[in-house]
């Protein structure tokens, strides 16, 4: 047997079930598969567990484990028997490598799809989630050996195990015999086992956010001290500047601040000449020290109950495959010992207010630090987070949090996302992503986050797929615009750059969200006012009204203009433009309209010489001030042009249509049957990397998701095309089979309409002539014959699976023109049923399904029933890596699926039915 070395084979170690896991309490752990090496740990474990943990497990007393026992448990062979344990650093010595078991999950297969299933939790581990999290993953395991339910035998007593049977989602079996409970677990998905999933994770990773963001104390780690001058390593000034640098930020912090190292004497403050002498528990840790030193440093800071540690220096994937390893360890490190990475080559997180029970902290290297507000900011690279603080400060844009992920190696924006979603003082959110590395839960927790607040994205290149240096993210083929769709699926507002971003951010933080989308003007010259009318429309914005008001109106025409403009029902949204020609700006026309969009609540921007982002003359009261209940200001934001301003404002009333629009929901065709549709694709690939499914296997697996392929008989001569047609009935359509003659009429590869024998046979003898003309070798392969299917419109419905997105569908018409256009629509799966819709109806040739030209009206519905249902099968099988339905004919009556492509291959989701950390 293989005692850990990974390789081939039944009974390799599965180095892919390694996984770093975040816990109720925000904490981490590490979960793998049990090696031989661990039984001195599992007997540690097993004899740390009180008697009643003990009996619950093994249903006896039992002291110790024999050598027996200890032999049976740990070697094991990953397939029929197998084992995961979660482990932490050895109390005993926390800094020497050495591991402690906390908790054991395993199974023993007892027929070909079922397996017992039993846990074990450490006693001081208990009530932190974990055997949820080892339930999740040992399943996982099972699912992946071709096991589709588990059992158990719990005694009554044991109602904590019982109860995380109960509550995964899954469906669960219980019943009483001869005083055990027998619990039967089917371990296929479930809509519930989904959602319980989702909502574990986002209390675990907003908790951990907030052991970071909510820290009270931190521990600065920087170099020591050279003995002698010029005696600095390569890189050490530069942490040492670092660690200065944070320092004087953390100075200016409410929280209590220990330092070891070079940037504070021993003796001086809170300092210390190593982190032994450090007193815990601390919260957080900042390091800047070199790669080696960093891991040693993080592996120290298990003692302190440290919960998080934000490292600011560099030297780690960017440099190369050693660097990778580094990074990759030191992961391991400090998810092991139970704290979150921020970094490496971050540019530190901070937290604003003054509040007793929000202090500030800032543990980043920005000098200037931004005022309170309630705007939450993410950036990975520091150059990008440099930006976009001094971005905000220039604006006098207010911030709740900010934090940059650096290398994103391990906290990265979906962790702020889930933090931001219960931050009170966060209602806006805006993030900087260079890379996205899991764009499946970016996407489900931005839909779910977009709902209740808004969130503005910038990404690096149109196409989200920048790899900076440093960044590990798996490669993708999905065309550029899956990014866009993942994008508007979710209801994020995407910005431009980072200028558009805070354009965007400033309205939504200081003006309600638009009620429609009508828009009143209000500018100094005629000029202005079609300039941003013409903007407007371009936005998607329609012209209520549009008031000119000139640089001598009196302060009679301004007030009658103004309560013009803003008059019940008037407009949705004003935009107003001052540029004065030859006299100074009017302080009073600011005045006028601040008041104005304070006491009507209607959305206001503004582009005004001289006024750029939050000011004081764009500032009014808000009525609850004056009517003193409270002291808020409403502000209006004034943009560089009006063009800026209109696009900030078109972006904002987009996404106010989107919270208010119906979404759907989650397509769940009938007739579906996941279980055989799996069993076809683990026997079709039985240890092949990939394989093309033939007709007849095709037809089966999207039989199981309610999907009918038209059955089409392959004929190398005429008496056997002429059989096939009697079969299948007449008349029917004889296609070539040939690669490049698929589908093509104009190419003479496809005949149409043949009523009888004889018309069939006088064409098949004229293809073969044809085609060898048109294509050496085409008339030697085999022809097709099918049934023919009512006349309609031929549309094309493809899936593949990507390894940085998973399952994207698309849907087109078919025609070489769509194809050389781009006339495709792309969605991410899961679809609800508007996504589905909306697919269908956004591509450009979409009104030739609707009538187009006199033509009749196709049965959309049933179109969109394929397209639901392949969306179904490419989110529940990975292992489709293509499918292709071309075409797919789409009638007045139904939609006919005449041919279809399936090709399978071994695949690992990024976003699995398991809750794992990156790295």
């Amino acid at each position: 047997m293989n005692d850990g070395a990974p390789g081939r084979g039944p009974d390799r170690y599965p180095v892919e079930w390694e996984a770093d896991v975040v816990l109720r309490d925000g904490t981490t752990t590490h979960v793998r598969p049990i090696r031989p090496e661990d039984a001195d740990a599992l007997q540690r474990f097993h004899v740390g567990q009180s008697e009643r943990s003990t009996y619950l497990r093994f249903f006896a007393p039992m002291e110790r484990l024999s050598e027996r026992d200890l032999e049976r448990f740990t070697r094991v062979d990953h397939v029929d028997r197998v084992a995961l344990v979660a482990v932490r650093p050895r109390d005993s010595a926390p800094g020497d490598g050495g591991e402690d078991i906390i908790g054991v999950a395993r199974f023993d297969r007892t027929g070909p799809a079922e397996a017992e299933v039993a846990f074990n939790i450490a006693d001081s581990a208990q009530g932190r989630g974990l055997g949820s999290v080892l339930l999740e993953h040992v399943a996982a395991a099972a699912r992946e050996r071709g096991v589709r339910r588990f059992t158990a035998e719990v005694l009554p007593q044991n109602g904590k195990m019982l109860a995380v049977f109960r509550e995964a989602g899954y469906d669960v079996r219980q019943q009483m015999d001869d005083g055990f409970v027998q619990v039967s677990v089917d371990l296929d998905p479930t809509e519930r086992s989904r959602a319980v999933m989702a909502d574990r994770e986002h209390r675990a990773e907003a908790r951990s956010m907030q052991g970071l963001l909510g820290a009270t104390s931190v521990v600065l780690v920087g170099p020591d001290a050279p003995l002698d001058a010029g005696a600095e390593h390569d890189g050490e000034a530069l942490d040492r500047l670092l660690a200065q640098r944070a320092l004087a930020a953390l100075d200016r912090s409410a929280v209590t601040v220990h330092v070891v190292g070079a940037a504070r004497a021993p003796g001086e403050g809170r300092s210390h000449a190593s982190l032994a002498d450090v007193p815990g528990p601390v919260d957080l840790a900042v390091v800047a020290l070199p790669p080696p030193a960093a891991i040693d440093a993080v592996r120290r800071l298990a003692r302190l109950e440290v919960r998080g540690v934000v490292v600011l220096s560099a030297g780690f994937a960017e440099t190369g495959p050693d660097g990778l390893a580094l990074q990759r360890e030191l992961l391991r490190v400090a998810h092991t010992a139970g704290l979150r990475v921020v970094g490496p080559a971050s540019y530190g997180l901070l937290r604003t207010g003054d509040a007793p029970d929000r202090p500030a902290l800032a543990a980043t290297l920005a000098h200037d630090l931004p005022a309170p507000g309630v705007v939450g900011l993410f950036s990975q690279s520091a150059p990008m987070a440099v930006t976009l603080l001094a971005t905000t400060a220039r604006r006098g844009l207010g911030v709740s949090s900010f934090l940059s992920a650096g290398h994103r190696a391990d906290v990265s924006g979906n962790d702020l996302m889930q933090y931001w979603q219960d931050d009170a003082a966060t209602q806006v959110v805006c993030l900087y992503l260079e890379s996205i590395g899991n764009p499946r839960k970016f996407s489900r927790i931005a839909r779910r986050l977009a709902s209740v607040k808004p969130v503005v994205v910038v990404t690096a290149g149109r196409s989200g797929h920048v790899v900076p240096p440093g960044h590990a993210v798996r490669s993708t083929r999905a065309p550029r615009r899956t990014l866009e769709e993942m994008l508007r699926q979710s209801g994020v507002i995407r910005a431009e750059n980072t200028h558009h971003m805070i354009d965007i951010a400033q309205l939504l933080a200081h003006q309600p969200l638009p009620a429609g989308r009508r828009v009143g003007i209000l500018a100094s010259s005629a000029s202005l006012a079609a300039l941003v009318a013409e903007a407007s429309a371009s936005a998607g914005l329609v012209v209520a009204r549009s008031d000119f008001l000139p640089e001598d109106a009196s302060a009679d025409e301004l007030a009658a203009t103004v309560d013009a403009l803003y008059a019940p029902d008037a407009c949705d949204v004003v935009v107003v433009v001052q540029v004065p020609v030859v006299g100074p700006r009017r302080t009073d026309v600011s005045r006028a309209v601040a008041d104005a969009a304070a006491r009507t609540g209607r959305t206001t921007v503004a582009s005004m010489l001289g006024l750029h982002g939050l000011t004081d003359e764009l500032s009014a009261p808000a009525p609850a001030a004056e009517a003193g209940t409270g002291d808020a200001l409403v502000r209006v934001p004034a943009y560089s042009t009006p063009e800026d301003a209109v696009a900030a404002l078109g972006a904002v009333v987009r996404y106010a249509r989107w919270r208010e629009a119906d979404h759907g929901t989650p397509v769940r065709p009938a007739g579906v049957d996941p279980v055989r549709a799996r069993a076809l694709v683990e026997g079709a690939l039985a240890g092949q990397d990939a394989v093309d499914l033939d007709p007849t296997t095709t037809a089966e697996l999207l039989a199981c998701y309610g999907v009918r392929v038209w059955p089409a008989r392959r004929v190398r001569s005429a008496d056997e095309a002429v059989e096939a047609a009697r079969e299948v009935g007449w008349p029917v359509a004889l296609k070539s089979t040939a690669a490049g003659l698929r589908h093509r009429a104009d190419l003479g590869g496809v005949r149409l309409d043949i009523a009888d024998e004889t018309e069939l046979r006088t064409d098949f003898a004229q293809m073969r002539e044809a085609l060898a003309a048109v294509l050496p070798g085409a008339a030697d392969e085999p022809f097709e014959v099918q049934a023919m299917a009512d006349a309609g419109v031929a549309c094309v419905v493809r899936s593949t699976e990507d390894q940085l997105f998973g399952p994207v569908v698309s849907f087109g018409l078919a025609g070489d023109a769509v194809d050389l256009l781009g006339d495709v629509a792309y969605g991410v799966p899961p679809l609800t049923d508007v996504d589905v819709a909306a697919m269908v109806r956004s591509v450009r040739a979409a009104p030739r399904l609707f009538g187009y030209m006199g033509t009749h009206v196709v049965a959309t519905a049933a179109l969109e029933d394929v397209l639901a249902r392949v969306s179904v099968l490419a989110d529940d099988l990975p292992e489709v890596r293509s499918l292709e339905l071309y075409p797919v004919v789409v009638s007045e009556h139904g939609a006919a699926v005449l041919s279809a492509r399936v090709t399978l291959a071994d695949a690992q989701r990024a976003d699995a039915l398991r809750r794992a950390l990156p790295g």
